[in-house]
């Protein structure tokens, strides 16, 4: 009897959910989708003690979650096709864009979901008849809680203001530049093949930029290429990129992405785990001279530590390709890694729940 395909629970709007799909598609594994609901989201906390999406539930029956422990899971078997560089500074840059495009997008990505009339009307109504179908209330209360809720807790909790909402939108739009330029030179962000940074990054450009009303006729306009990415990221299977190597050298144009991974991300990483380690409950820093002050995220603090290890794996030589890559010697990364917060086990076996918030 053939083997049961893996359960991807989450939600078809889900930032992380549309990640975690495309990594399955492309690396030919079976599965599949079930949209959550109320109950199905808690049933899925129960396995895993992590509120979040997507929660990958096996065969047999354990669980995994959180997708970039699970990418890294997947690509440790050695199960072909191998999504993840062997040259190891090609690797770490790979790693380092994949948290990027995960916790730096986030914002924008949030931002024009919520902020916009169009989209958050939109959107509203998607979750209240996917996500909130289960609760017994009229659609019109459904629709209201979870707009009230999504504005509070993106916007007006996570730093939106009218002095740091430029800086969202500047952040997307260069984004969109950056990788147009990317994508008229070759199919994927590193090479003929994709890898851990193109699924970083497809997340928030697939299930937000290139889908909700704002973004996506800006991405219609200014990024054709970006949006045909995020066409083949979605339709890719093994056979499609079968024949191509596996990227082993750090293409000169992603210098503006990683200008600003350098400039903006590493130092709030930093700032956050600073403030994580005083016991604070927020984290202030600027970015060119705007001030910002968000909640201390433990998760955040993992991410630094991960890439941190990461670093401190890399020979001489290819620690020196690195620092090339990113402008110069990076004192935020060569830091000790302080591991303030378990990494979860792969499978998922019950873990802390104050470890990191829902996210989907």
């Amino acid at each position: 009897m053939p083997e049961q395909p893996i359960i991807v629970h989450g939600l078809s709007l889900s930032y992380f959910t549309g990640k975690m799909e495309a990594y399955l598609r492309a690396k030919g594994i079976p599965y599949r989708f079930a949209e959550m609901d109320m109950a199905s989201f808690r049933r899925a906390a129960r396995a895993t003690g992590i509120a979040q999406m997507p929660q990958l539930e096996m065969p047999d029956g354990t669980w995994l979650t959180d997708t970039t422990r699970i990418i890294r899971h997947f690509e440790s078997t050695g199960a072909a096709p191998a999504l993840s560089p062997r040259d190891p500074a090609t690797h770490f840059i790979s790693l380092l864009l994949e948290d990027y495009g995960d916790e730096w997008l986030w914002r924008p990505a949030l931002y024009y979901r919520w902020h916009f009339p169009d989209d958050m009307r939109l959107m509203s109504a998607a979750i209240a008849c996917t996500m909130m179908r289960d609760l017994k209330l009229p659609f019109w209360l459904r629709r209201r809680l979870i707009l009230q809720r999504q504005r509070r807790v993106y916007l007006s909790q996570d730093g939106v203001t009218k002095e740091t909402a430029p800086q969202i939108e500047a952040l997307y739009l260069e984004t969109l530049d950056a990788l147009e330029a990317v994508f008229a030179r070759r199919p994927f962000l590193i090479g003929e093949r994709p890898v851990e940074a193109d699924f970083g990054f497809f997340g928030s450009m697939f299930r937000h930029f290139a889908s909700d009303p704002t973004p996506a006729a800006i991405m219609r306009a200014r990024a054709p290429h970006v949006l045909a990415w995020v066409a083949r990221m979605w339709s890719l299977a093994p056979a499609d990129f079968a024949g191509a190597p596996l990227p082993d050298a750090v293409p000169a144009d992603l210098a503006p992405i990683l200008r600003e991974a350098c400039a903006a991300y590493l130092p709030y990483l930093a700032a956050n785990d600073e403030a994580l380690r005083r016991g604070a409950r927020h984290v202030s820093y600027a970015v060119e001279g705007v001030g910002w002050q968000l909640p201390v995220n433990p998760y955040r603090a993992h991410c630094l530590a991960a890439l941190r290890d990461a670093y401190a794996a890399l020979d001489t030589e290819a620690r020196s390709r690195v620092d090339a890559a990113l402008g110069g010697p990076q004192e935020i990364l060569s830091a000790p890694a302080i591991h303030t917060a378990p990494m979860p086990a792969a499978p998922a076996k019950p873990v802390d729940r104050q470890w990191r918030t829902a996210r989907g």
